[in-house]
């Protein structure tokens, strides 16, 4: 493809991670001209597909499904391109004196197993579940769309530790809880503002269950799949290495943008999906934007301190605290048992170093999908609080970056005799190595901390929260902007509307109500 009026689209959107496609999806069923750009030889961003060792496909960053809005699902209609999401069977965290809480879906069931550790705790879990589902009502018509803000400061400026000590009184089950509101954030479970980050969890749902979480069958990538699938079915095109070198601007104006070996594409809407900072301070002119402007994209706060490791394991690991064939290990399961371990687990990443004893998240995808990995072979991915983008003493190197994954990997095999034996090959992944291969600043997942300074109207900057930017026709669709990440798409999907309302071809939504 060469330059010149030839290459002219009516939108290009840089970045073809999930945000990307749904955004694109969005413009080219409205009659758009799109074209999406993404640097890398695959597409997907976080949400990706990988076989990095022979017969395992791996889910190498993002890992799990249920933020993906329901309905951006059936509007761009990826269950007839090949999404299937399975539900989670159960959950569990394992206790270091041998015990363990397992979490089932059969309520029953769920409530004599917290019974089990606290009668006191089965009746507040009650009430718990009936207030997240409250505040998730207040939160949900906001992911996408406009409506009245209520009186909320409270929740959302509390910590998660004080939260749930409204309600609980066992370790186990305070601990287990806890997990939601520190993953892919650099806070701890006694911080202010994690009270949010564990609802932003919870908001999401599979076939109606709110809350649900389940695995995308054949990895994550099934879902940048179907979506680039639905993009080319409405007329839009994909390409693969093709990296943004330059947003390019005229006037005050976005007009296309020039690839890293020099190719321009032209095009009247430029859509970035990269976060924040890298789209004005990477990719656009300083001398295009108000400086006090790029000061505040230099506050916007992004902070590594989340790892990963994908697991090719010669058969399924035997957990002697949980009980054989139990459905609680059919989902997430967990080994840090009180609050107390979490928070020292954050104070070692405050010291730049990873957690001693870090909280877990890991899961067996392959015990529901068994289409990633051979016959009687098993795909484990595991999700690690806390590790720091940065070291305190020095830079991260092959041997400091495998004892890391030395760290985790003997962190579960405390509770799972035979795992070190059965691990065939071991992806370990710093959040540098995360920020290399996907372009996620430090590897946050979140595209910027989820904390009350960078959320709804201040989200990414006071004055810019509505997709738009200083420059006319360049618009944001990554998680950086409202409501924030997670595969959740609504990001994209609301930054979307804003071009088709600007183009005239949406109307202005009524904000009286």
């Amino acid at each position: 493809m060469t330059g010149g009026a030839a290459t002219r689209y009516d939108a290009i959107v840089v970045g073809a991670g999930h945000n990307g496609l749904v955004n694109a999806c969005y413009l080219a069923r409205a009659g758009l001209k799109v074209l999406v750009l993404e640097r890398n030889a695959y597409i997907g961003g976080a949400a990706v597909s990988r076989q990095l060792y022979d017969g395992f496909t791996y889910s190498n960053c993002s890992y799990v499904c249920s933020l993906l809005r329901t309905e951006i699902i059936r509007a761009l209609e990826l269950p007839r391109y090949g999404l299937q999401i399975i539900p989670y069977e159960g959950g569990c965290t394992f206790m270091s004196n041998g015990e363990h809480l397992a979490l089932y879906d059969n309520h029953d069931a769920l409530r004599r197993e917290i019974a089990r550790h606290s009668q006191h705790d089965a009746e507040a879990y009650e009430r718990y579940v009936r207030d997240m589902l409250r505040h998730c009502r207040f939160i949900k018509p906001l992911l996408l769309g406009e409506a009245r803000m209520y009186d909320t400061l409270r929740f959302f400026t509390m910590s998660c530790a004080d939260m749930l000590e409204e309600y609980f009184e066992s370790e186990i089950v305070k601990a287990h809880l806890a997990g939601s509101s520190i993953i892919g954030t650099a806070l701890g479970p006694r911080s202010p503002g994690t009270a949010y980050v564990l609802l932003h969890h919870y908001m999401g749902s599979i076939d109606g269950a709110v809350g649900a979480w389940g695995f995308a069958r054949g990895g994550m990538g099934a879902i940048t799949q179907a979506l680039a699938a639905s993009l080319t079915a409405s007329g839009g095109t994909v390409r693969a290495s093709a990296p943004v070198a330059q947003i390019l601007a005229r006037n005050g104006r976005a007009t296309g943008v020039v690839l890293e070996d020099g190719e321009e594409l032209s095009a009247p809407i430029v859509v970035s999906n990269l976060d924040v900072r890298r789209t004005f301070l990477n990719t656009v002119k300083a001398e295009e934007l108000p400086p006090e402007f790029l000061d505040q994209v230099r506050r916007f706060k992004i902070r590594g301190s989340s790892g990963k490791l994908n697991i090719a394991l010669d058969g399924l690991p035997r957990f002697p605290a949980i009980p054989q064939g139990s459905p609680c290990t059919r989902g997430d399961m967990h080994v840090t048992d009180t609050l107390e371990m979490v928070e020292r687990a954050y104070d070692d990443w405050k010291e730049g170093r990873w957690s001693r004893a870090p909280y877990i998240d890991m899961l067996i995808p392959t015990q529901i999908d068994p289409t990633m990995a051979p016959d009687g072979k098993h795909y484990m991915s595991v999700f690690v609080q806390y590790c720091p983008y940065r070291l305190a003493d020095g830079e991260w190197t092959a041997e400091k970056r495998q004892a890391f994954g030395n760290t985790v990997i003997d962190t579960i095999a405390r509770h799972s005799p035979d795992f070190r034996d059965l691990i065939l090959h071991a992806e370990i992944r710093t959040p540098q190595d995360i920020e290399n291969e996907v372009g996620l600043t430090e590897g946050n997942i979140f595209q910027g901390e989820l904390t009350f300074d960078q959320l709804f109207f201040n989200r990414p900057l006071p004055g810019y929260a509505r997709y738009r930017s200083p420059l006319r026709g360049l618009y944001l669709c990554g998680s950086s902007n409202h409501p924030g990440g997670g595969v959740m798409g609504a990001p994209g999907a609301n930054s979307a509307r804003a071009i088709l309302r600007d183009l005239g071809r949406l109307p202005e939504p009524d904000r009286r109500s």
